[in-house]
């Protein structure tokens, strides 16, 4: 949820309102529509976290599920780095993102 919630926070935060002009068309409206799309699938995920954690637990498209948004969180992680600078923000993201790689990906390996 907290994702989803800095995502919404994207225009204000990073000034899009004059930064995203600066962009062609085609790359503003992808820049929009794809935070739009990644905010809805942090609330998916949430939802069904919260709703449906038995099932996560116990059935294997839970599992499916779980290990898909932990390699997310993983594979996001190792962008980190890779794309955004690596001061005090970027280390904090990095283990943000470890962790939540770490809570999804424990329950698959619970009996």
């Amino acid at each position: 949820m907290v994702f989803a919630v800095f995502h919404l926070m994207f225009w204000k935060l990073f000034e899009w309102k004059r930064e995203l002009p600066k962009l062609k068309p085609v790359n503003r409206g992808v820049m929009q529509v794809m935070n739009l799309r990644l905010t809805y699938v942090f609330l998916v995920i949430a939802f069904i976290t919260f709703f449906f954690a038995d099932d996560l637990l116990t059935t294997n498209l839970g599992k499916v599920i779980l290990g898909a948004t932990s390699l997310f969180c993983l594979m996001r992680a190792i962008e980190q780095p890779i794309f955004w600078k690596f001061d005090k923000i970027g280390a904090a993201f990095l283990v943000v993102l470890l962790l939540g790689a770490g809570i999804f990906a424990v329950p698959i390996f619970l009996k």
